[in-house]
């Protein structure tokens, strides 16, 4: 289901309320089938610069329409809803399917699994339209795995943008434990401090 905006953004602040731009790790975003490597990173950036036609964007090898993008966050989340930019010409991707805390998928993967969502897209050239998730589905989300399997007849598939909205929940657990550890005292460094007569001692 697509969500078109009826009404101003200035005034919602869309931009910005629900926006998990920032919580997208993506120095370990990765695409597979990409034509230039790593052009999948310029696709993540902030709702105000999804127009934007400066910058490189996400294309795959040519007469290969498949892409595959996995996206890691620094903490937990809930996406509410997908937005995807793509080229003109035919080289929009049509269709959407996504996997939730799956690493390490590849095609063969993608193509045989069950993804938790679908979705047919329009080509969404002005950056419009949302497309919503089963929000019950789309919680404690530490990854998602986006598979474009094909597009409106481009000899490559294009994607400009893309834009995740949702909510963070909580740091990844591991994160979580790493803090934990720093914060307990070490009782070693308490009995050597008494050792070296660091503590208070007791004059007759």
């Amino acid at each position: 289901m697509a969500c078109l905006h009826d009404h101003s953004c200035e005034d919602h602040d869309c931009s910005t309320d629900w926006s998990l731009y920032k919580h997208i790790d993506l120095t370990k975003v990765t695409a597979l089938n990409e034509s230039v490597p790593g052009s999948v990173k310029s696709v993540f950036k902030a709702w105000e610069q999804r127009l934007s036609s400066s910058e490189e964007h996400l294309e795959s090898n040519e007469g290969d329409p498949e892409l595959l993008v996995y996206i890691p966050f620094t903490s937990d989340v809930k996406i509410k809803s997908i937005s995807i930019v793509g080229g003109a010409d035919g080289t929009s991707p049509s269709k959407m399917r996504a996997f939730i805390n799956r690493d390490g998928i590849d095609f063969s993967d993608a193509q045989g699994m069950q993804a938790i969502q679908e979705w047919d897209l329009a080509e969404n050239l002005q950056g419009v339209l949302e497309y919503q998730t089963r929000y019950s589905k789309f919680q404690s989300v530490a990854s998602i795995t986006l598979h474009f399997p094909e597009n409106f007849g481009g000899d490559t598939t294009q994607i400009h943008y893309i834009g995740l909205k949702g909510e963070a929940t909580q740091l990844k657990r591991d994160v979580v434990a790493t803090i934990v550890y720093e914060l307990m005292p070490n009782p070693s460094d308490h009995k050597a401090r008494s050792e070296s007569g660091g503590g208070l001692s007791h004059v007759e």
